[in-house]
């Protein structure tokens, strides 16, 4: 699969989770059965650890449909970074998203100038990101931007690879895309 046929998968998925509600996807024992000698994900999500981000619902894929990558904020560090080189590479996958959300906590941490312990690195990679913006959407999207932006820069993957963004509404399911 090429990353446009990807995206459009993407973006039909997210039409129908935010008209239907519901989840579409594979999790059956036969699919577990089929997967179990490997997998050929055909689009990378980085989203935010948030339990009310569900990337496989929202998308509405299946097991071995997507390889998602987690992290509060949806930071990009070197973790994140090899996770998605690894996908590129290995899985062969053509494309990467990064999916932000409204009331992310994340955000909200960075927009409230939170920096202690280990959330710190979090917050301060936002805070980066967003510069002086107090509006949490605002901040959300400069957050998701300045991810594909790093990811762009950093990947190793090859001219095929597309890194799109996009944001998930928490409230009413739809995903704006960047």
């Amino acid at each position: 699969m090429q990353a446009e046929e990807s995206l459009a998968r993407l973006k039909a998925g997210a039409t129908q989770y935010a008209a239907r509600g519901a989840y579409m996807g594979d999790v059956s024992a036969a699919m577990r059965q089929r997967l179990a000698s490997g997998q050929a994900p055909f689009a990378t999500v980085v989203t935010c650890s948030d339990s009310r981000v569900v990337p496989e619902a929202i998308f509405g894929c299946g097991l071995g449909e997507i390889f998602v990558i987690r992290t509060a904020g949806s930071v990009i560090g070197a973790h994140e970074l090899a996770s998605i080189e690894y996908a590129a590479h290995h899985l062969h996958v053509p494309l990467t998203v990064v999916l932000g959300h409204t009331h992310c906590g994340a955000v909200g941490a960075a927009l409230a100038g939170e920096t202690e312990g280990n959330v710190g690195v979090i917050t301060r990679a936002i805070r980066q990101a967003v510069g002086e913006t107090t509006d949490p959407l605002r901040a959300t999207r400069l957050n998701a931007a300045n991810s594909v932006r790093r990811i762009r820069q950093d990947l190793q993957g090859g001219e095929t690879h597309v890194v799109r963004g996009a944001i998930y509404d928490i409230e009413t399911g739809q995903v704006t895309w960047l």
